[in-house]
């Protein structure tokens, strides 16, 4: 088996890098990539190096082509293939993207101090969520904005509230992760409310460019249903909105 050593470890190599990149979906970041492969050969290179004979019969076939006494095919092989490798690395990192250029955009657009709701003006700064008010009904108000969550807005952000619905991918951005402790445990529930019922269009120009996909909600929900929504979003997600700061007592 030692005598093997090199091609075993080549083929471990090789198995466990196609397993990284066909098996895992996902795709892993490339830098990702490189780091677990940087230590799948570190660790191959330690089993090997564990024992003297077995680091010669690894070394062996390496010697074997570089002192010319590999057959001639395997020599041509590996002598034309080392500067190809490289030239293909090099290609690889200087070939020019397809992909769109990158535009950076706040995490968290500015909301205005008001905005237009069913023809009527509504106060942004200090609002509160208006169904919280009533604790007796909050569990049924909350039940109520699953419902309607489940109607509207799941195809998007995804049954566990993690922004994977069956039509995230389609968006850039995708939709939003209810469940990073970035998103909505950063806010208070009157910018949730502001986002969802103006939507992409309702964005200021300083948060361009967001292009984002959400549509005007409260052309299609009612005031109370939009809030409704926002209950569920926050206990679905084990999130706590974030209150608004009360002015110090006199």
């Amino acid at each position: 088996m030692q005598r093997w050593t090199f091609h075993i470890a080549l083929c471990l190599w090789l198995a466990i890098l196609a397993g990284f990149k066909l098996l895992i979906r996902p795709p892993m970041p490339a830098s990702v990539l490189t780091i677990y492969m940087v230590l799948v050969t570190l660790g191959i290179m330690i089993f090997v190096a564990a024992n003297e004979a077995r680091f010669q019969a690894f070394l062996a076939p390496l010697k074997a082509v570089f002192e010319g006494r590999a057959p001639k095919l395997v020599q041509a092989l590996v002598l034309a293939g080392i500067p190809l490798l490289a030239a293909w690395g090099t290609w690889l990192r200087t070939a020019p993207s397809y992909d769109a250029p990158f535009e950076a955009r706040v995490v968290h657009p500015q909301p205005p101090l008001a905005m237009q709701l069913s023809g009527k003006k509504l106060n942004l700064a200090g609002l509160q969520n208006p169904l919280r008010a009533n604790a007796a009904d909050l569990d049924k108000h909350t039940v109520e904005g699953k419902r309607i969550y489940y109607q509207n807005c799941f195809y998007c952000h995804g049954d566990a509230l993690a922004g994977d619905g069956h039509f995230a991918n389609a968006f850039t951005p995708i939709p939003a992760n209810f469940r990073d402790v970035g998103t909505i445990s950063m806010l208070q529930e009157s910018f949730v409310f502001w986002r969802v019922a103006t939507g992409g269009p309702g964005l200021p120009k300083g948060a361009a460019p967001w292009l984002s996909a959400m549509p005007v909600w409260q052309n299609f929900l009612s005031e109370d249903e939009i809030w409704k929504a926002i209950l569920y979003i926050y206990a679905g997600s084990g999130s706590t909105p974030r209150t608004w700061e009360e002015a110090p007592k006199k």
